[in-house]
């Protein structure tokens, strides 16, 4: 292989002893992963959220917006299924900095063993102060030590037509999103949540393994191709294919960010809210696409925007809860987003 070894990393269980959950963060976790489910089978018609910021990253930013969303969550939990984004990893299109856990600091070295420990301590306060998280699953081969800590994965655009995704989806315990691909197809978008569903045979840990079939697999509509996907005739072409494939707890959340919120071609944060607002204003009178559409990912942060890691240094750079990454909501138009959707949510 092509490759120089840099060095030996410590194992899971190292990590995990160093960095440990408390029984009521697993229990709390068993608890949000059941809810979860719930909402997708539709025993619950709360909506599912998955907020937070693009990047985790830095922790003390990360760790002050969980206190925040932790606190908000009290007013809201009644209509809304809060679930905190925490993505440790980052796919590029081409390349750059691919997230905390390779790289905690993003002007040094990637390292990934510092990376390791930033994240699961990182990732366990969270889960400590009570809020469920969410991942988006980019590097399959290692999960082991964060994905026991997550409540609801995403298997991205450029990753749930791979088979090796769609294998990890099936063998996961956990609800996971499949969000379509870039290209756009729905009906591929379908076959990845067929594929999630279904069991496998694979590899896994030096071990022929068959995967069990995850029945909570289920699609996010994230945009495509310079274009939306969030619309009324968007939901009917997904709810006659689901209907089609007889996919099991039929199920779709609308990512209102990514393609979804381009403006004049370019991706627009601040165009989150409307999507959202949209999309319940018509779903009011189609009460059958509203048992099929089960949630929202919403990008937010502490403050509005973002900034470009190309275009700052380390004394430069806002550690304050600015996304380095794709630009997210400020947390005061965050705050009045969520308790307005529960507001819309429960009063029907």
């Amino acid at each position: 292989m092509n490759y120089t070894r840099i060095k030996k990393l410590p194992s899971i269980e190292e990590i995990i002893q160093l960095y440990p959950l408390s029984d009521t963060g697993h229990k709390k976790i068993m608890l949000d992963r059941r809810e979860i489910k719930h909402i997708l089978e539709g025993k619950d018609d709360r909506l599912l959220i998955i907020v937070g910021p693009c990047s985790a990253w830095p922790k003390n930013a990360v760790l002050e917006y969980a206190k925040r969303l932790t606190e908000l969550n009290e007013s809201v939990k009644h209509a809304l299924k809060i679930v905190m984004r925490m993505y440790i990893q980052k796919p590029r299109t081409v390349k750059g900095w691919t997230g905390p856990v390779n790289q905690p600091d993003p002007y040094a070295e990637p390292d990934i063993e510092a990376g390791i420990h930033y994240v699961r301590a990182m990732m366990v306060q969270v889960v400590e102060m009570g809020l469920p998280i969410a991942d988006e699953c980019l590097f399959t081969h290692n999960a082991r030590g964060f994905s026991e800590l997550v409540s609801w994965f995403a298997i991205g655009a450029r990753s749930s037509e791979d088979h090796e995704h769609r294998i990890f989806a099936s063998a996961a315990n956990c609800p996971v999103g499949m969000k379509n691909p870039t290209h756009g197809s729905i009906a591929v978008g379908i076959n990845s949540v067929l594929a999630a569903q279904h069991p496998h045979v694979a590899a896994i840990d030096r071990y022929a393994v068959q995967t069990e079939g995850n029945p909570y697999a289920h699609l996010v509509l994230r945009g495509c191709n310079q274009a939306s996907n969030y619309s009324l005739a968007h939901l009917e072409e997904v709810s006659q294919y689901m209907a089609i494939h007889q996919v099991k707890n039929p199920a779709v959340m609308i990512d209102a960010s990514h393609d979804n919120s381009l403006v004049n071609g370019k991706k627009d944060h601040r165009v989150q809210p409307e999507i959202i607002f949209e999309v319940m204003r018509y779903l009011k009178n189609r009460p059958d696409l509203r048992k099929l559409m089960k949630g929202f990912m919403i990008e937010s942060y502490l403050k509005e925007g973002n900034q470009k890691l190309e275009a700052c240094n380390p004394s430069t750079i806002d550690l304050n809860g600015l996304s380095i990454t794709d630009p997210c909501l400020g947390w005061e138009q965050t705050q009045d987003l969520l308790i307005e959707l529960a507001y819309l949510s429960s009063s029907g």
